[in-house]
């Protein structure tokens, strides 16, 4: 399974999601590609935000050798699912979509047309955003 994850800018979000659910499917032996992208190229390069990686540490999880990288139409030839934190994402992604194919590996990550809060203005966030993509991604390695 090559499971890619989105959000706007690769720094807080979609890197929590790439982390936990490396994290969790290491711990189930699966060998899953997993990576992260920003619709945005304003972080390309970049470290994930320090809050992200504090409270990813905090979890156990190391996300600090991470970096950023925009989403490009190759990804979908790259990546099985597509997961995007919020409507902004999923409409950004399926623009470059070439094909049913390329739509149809898209959907955002809670599934029930909630998205995952941007963090990035407010510090408190952080944890609850931890708890909720930790949810989604157990919620994707128990579906296989």
């Amino acid at each position: 399974m090559k499971i890619l994850m989105v959000c706007l800018g690769n720094l807080c979000r979609s890197p929590l999601a790439e982390g936990i659910l490396r994290h969790l499917s290491s711990q189930k032996g699966l060998n899953w590609q997993i990576d992260s992208a920003g619709t945005g190229n304003w972080h390309v390069g970049h470290p994930p935000d320090r809050r992200s990686i504090a409270v990813a540490k905090k979890h156990g999880i190391d996300i600090s050798g991470l970096r950023g990288r925009q989403f490009s139409t190759a990804d979908f030839d790259q990546f099985d699912r597509i997961f995007v934190m919020d409507l902004d994402n999923y409409r950004d992604v399926l623009q470059k979509a070439r094909s049913e194919a390329d739509r149809l590996k898209v959907q955002l990550l809670l599934n029930d047309q909630q998205p995952v809060p941007d963090p990035w203005y407010d510090d408190a966030l952080f944890e609850p955003v931890f708890k909720l993509i930790q949810g989604a991604c157990e919620r994707i390695i128990s579906r296989g």
